[in-house]
C-alpha cells in the first residue's frame, strides 16, 4: 500500500482531543503522512461531536468541506455525531466511511480495510458495551500540558443532554494502565496532567459490579501523586456531589494537586435544577464550594450555567443571579439554552425567547468579570509559581505565558533568547500587562 497523507479537524471537548491524539499516533506509527485540514489530502478524519444542533451542523460542514477540497479522497466521520444520528451520517454523500465511538482504537485497520475492499464492523451499540477503549499516548498537541483520559460514558441523562447516547454509560479506565501511560509522559518531559473523560467523578463505580469497591477519583490521584516527574495535577469538570469532607480534606494533602476546581452547576435555582434532572441542589453545591474552601487558602472554583432553560421564569433567573454572586467563582461559562433534538428539554413547553437568553446572559457576562477580577487581584504583590507554555508579544515586548496551580494567567518578560517553554518559574506578582494577564518578575 502506497503512504497516504491523511488531514484531521477535531471539534468537541477535551475527551476528543485526547482521542484525535491517540488516532494521529496510530496512523503516525502505520507510516502515514499529516497535513492540514485545507491541503488536498487522500484521507480526511474528522472528530465529531453532538453536544448542540450547532456541533452536528459544524461536523456535517467539517465532512463537505473535506470532499470538496479532494472529491477523490476518503472522508472518514469519527465519533459522537456518528453515533448519535448513524443513519443521517450513512445517508451522507459526503462521507465514504463511519467509526463510532470504543471503535477509535481501530481506525488505521478500519481504514485499512476499507481500501482494501473488506468492511468491518465501525459502529457498535454504544449503549450496551462495558469495554473501556484503551488507548495510550506518549505525546500530545500540547507541549507542556497532558490530558490524560480515565473514563468514558456518562449515567445522568440531565433532560437538556444527548451525550449519554453518544458515549455509552460509564466506563473506567484500570488504574494502572492511567499510572503506566502518565510514567511515559513524564519520560517525554510532560509536567503536567489534566484528568479528563465525560463525567469523571463516575470513576471506579463500574468496578464495583466486578467485586472491587476501593477504586474511586480520590485512590486514582493519590496514586498519580507519587508518581516521581509529575509536577502537577488538575482535574477535569467535576460532579458536584463529589466534593464531601473526606474528599476536600484527601485531595488538600497531595503535593501536586492544583486547587482549581469546575464544578458543574447549570443553575442556581432549585426547580430549574429539577427540570434539568441535575441531582443535587443548590445547598449541596455550595456546602462542597465551602469544604474546598476550608482545606484550600484560596480556591480556583469555576463552573458552567445554562440561562434560558424552559420554563425559566425571571424569578428562577433572580435566584440563581443571587446564589452566583453568593458563591463568586474564579470564573464564569455562561451558555444559552439551545434545543437538542432527541432530548426531553427540547420538547418541553415554556420555551424561552432568544432576546430573554441573551438579555440574562449579559447580566451574568457582566457579574462575573468583576468576580473573576477580584480573585486574579489576590496575587499581586505575591510570590507564585508559573509555568510557562508560550510565547507572546504585548505592548510590542515579547514574554513568555504560564498558568499557576489555580489556573491564573501571568506573564514573564523574555529577555533573552532562551527557549523557555514548559519551565517551572516563581516571581512575584507585580501588576496587570492586560486584562487577564498578569506580570511576574524573578
Amino acid at each position: 500500500m502506497n503512504l497516504k497523507r491523511v488531514a484531521f479537524h477535531n471539534l468537541g471537548c477535551k475527551v476528543n482531543s485526547y482521542e484525535m491524539d491517540g488516532m494521529l499516533q496510530s496512523l503516525r506509527q502505520k507510516g502515514y503522512e499529516i497535513v492540514s485540514f485545507d491541503e488536498k489530502a487522500d484521507i480526511y478524519i474528522v472528530n465529531t461531536c453532538t453536544v448542540t444542533n450547532i456541533a452536528d451542523r459544524k461536523s456535517r460542514q467539517m465532512l463537505h468541506k473535506a470532499k470538496k477540497i479532494n472529491p477523490q479522497s476518503i472522508v472518514v466521520a469519527v465519533g459522537c455525531y456518528v453515533q448519535s444520528d448513524t443513519e443521517g451520517v450513512s445517508n451522507d454523500e459526503a462521507v465514504d466511511l463511519m467509526i463510532g465511538n470504543n471503535k477509535k482504537k481501530d481506525l488505521v485497520s478500519i481504514l485499512e480495510h476499507y481500501m482494501e475492499g473488506i468492511e468491518e464492523e465501525s459502529v457498535i451499540d454504544i449503549n450496551h458495551t462495558l469495554e473501556y477503549e484503551e488507548m495510550k499516548l506518549a505525546s500530545t498537541q500540547e507541549h507542556t500540558r497532558a490530558y490524560i483520559k480515565i473514563q468514558d460514558g456518562c449515567n445522568q441523562f440531565c433532560t437538556y443532554c444527548m451525550i449519554p447516547y453518544a458515549r455509552g454509560r460509564v466506563r473506567s479506565r484500570k488504574k494502572e494502565d492511567v499510572l503506566d501511560e502518565i510514567r511515559g509522559l513524564v519520560k517525554n518531559g510532560y509536567q503536567e496532567f489534566v484528568l479528563t473523560g465525560i463525567h469523571i467523578s463516575s470513576y471506579g463505580i463500574d468496578f464495583k459490579s466486578e467485586g472491587d469497591n476501593k477504586e474511586n477519583l480520590l485512590t486514582l490521584v493519590e496514586a498519580i501523586d507519587k508518581i516521581e516527574g509529575v509536577g502537577r495535577i488538575r482535574l477535569g469538570s467535576l460532579e458536584p456531589r463529589i466534593v464531601t469532607r473526606e474528599f476536600a480534606q484527601g485531595i488538600s494533602k497531595l503535593e501536586h494537586i492544583c486547587p482549581h476546581f469546575h464544578l458543574s452547576l447549570q443553575s442556581g435555582c432549585e426547580e430549574t435544577l429539577k427540570r434539568m434532572n441535575r441531582h443535587y441542589t443548590p445547598q449541596e453545591f455550595i456546602q462542597g464550594v465551602r469544604y474546598l474552601r476550608e482545606v484550600f487558602e484560596h480556591p480556583a472554583i469555576t463552573t458552567d450555567v445554562i440561562v434560558g432553560f424552559p420554563q425559566e421564569t425571571e424569578e428562577e433567573f433572580e435566584t440563581t443571579r443571587k446564589f452566583l454572586d453568593e458563591v463568586k467563582f474564579y470564573e464564569l461559562h455562561v451558555f444559552k439554552y439551545s434545543k437538542r433534538k432527541g432530548t426531553r428539554a427540547a420538547v418541553m413547553s415554556g420555551q424561552i425567547s432568544e432576546q430573554v437568553k441573551t438579555k440574562r446572559s449579559h447580566v451574568l457576562i457582566e457579574s462575573d468579570a468583576v468576580d473573576s477580577k477580584n480573585f486574579r487581584d489576590y496575587y499581586l504583590d505575591k510570590e507564585v509559581e508559573v509555568l510557562l507554555e508560550e510565547q507572546k508579544e504585548i505592548k510590542g515586548k515579547m514574554y513568555w505565558i504560564g498558568h499557576n496551580k489555580e489556573y491564573v494567567k501571568f506573564a514573564y518578560e523574555a529577555l533573552t533568547d532562551e527557549d523557555m517553554q514548559n519551565k517551572m518559574i516563581t516571581g512575584k506578582a507585580v501588576d496587570y500587562l492586560e486584562s487577564e494577564v498578569i506580570l511576574i518578575t524573578v
